[in-house]
């Protein structure tokens, strides 16, 4: 199982954080199951009013990224899949996304939760889809992921007393 000695974080004090989950459109039902453990995640840590967008697919994440960090959010969730085929399609897509929201997290300062599923099949994004029947949520760990992140900037970017 790929998320094997994935770390079990603890956020407090972040329901007033202004955050943005972004998702693609393909692979519905897996689109689905991410947003949805996306939400689920957010309701917990006590963020009510995340703001919800979707996209036409993962390759246009970076740029909505972009523009969401530049408009005062304190973190960011960018949910996708991208399954092999048979070009190199796959190669492409995933290292542009990839690189892509890695240049906006680090140009802006505002976390990037990474929830962009890369599998070999639509069976290994299901299991990770966060379905019932499922192995892991990763739109909840991309959640988590992005908030303890920002609430690790605002505490060292406040002053100390």
């Amino acid at each position: 199982m790929s998320g094997k000695g994935a770390p079990e974080l603890t956020v407090k004090n972040c329901g007033d954080l202004r955050v943005a989950v972004i998702a693609a459109q393909w692979h519905v039902q897996v689109m689905d199951g991410l947003v949805d453990g996306a939400l689920r995640a957010l309701a917990e840590l006590g963020i009510d009013e995340p703001t919800v967008l979707r996209v036409p697919g993962s390759f246009e994440l970076p740029v909505v990224a972009k523009v969401l960090a530049g408009r005062g959010y304190d973190a960011i969730v960018a949910l996708g899949v991208i399954i092999r085929g048979g070009t190199p399609h796959f190669e492409y897509v995933s290292q542009g996304v990839t690189a892509g929201l890695t240049q906006v997290t680090v140009d802006t300062g505002v976390p990037i939760g990474f929830g962009v599923l890369t599998c070999d099949t639509e069976e290994q994004a299901l299991d990770r889809a966060g379905l019932p029947g499922s192995n892991e949520d990763k739109g909840h760990e991309a959640v988590t992921a992005a908030v303890a992140t920002a609430t690790i900037l605002r505490s060292v970017s406040e002053p100390w007393r």
